[in-house]
């Protein structure tokens, strides 16, 4: 993804709170399973 323009990085809806977020380099090889948009998101995600 070299030289994309933030505007252009894709994006998903995060499971807990409804939020948009968007693609991180530390997600490079996991995109598909991130479902969380932080680590706070992730550890509530059994108290929706």
């Amino acid at each position: 993804m070299r030289g994309t323009k933030k505007q252009n990085l894709p994006s998903k809806i995060c499971e807990v709170c409804n939020r948009p977020f968007s693609w991180r380099k530390k997600w490079e090889k996991v995109w598909e399973e991130v479902k969380y948009c932080s680590d706070k998101c992730r550890a509530n995600k059994n108290g929706k």
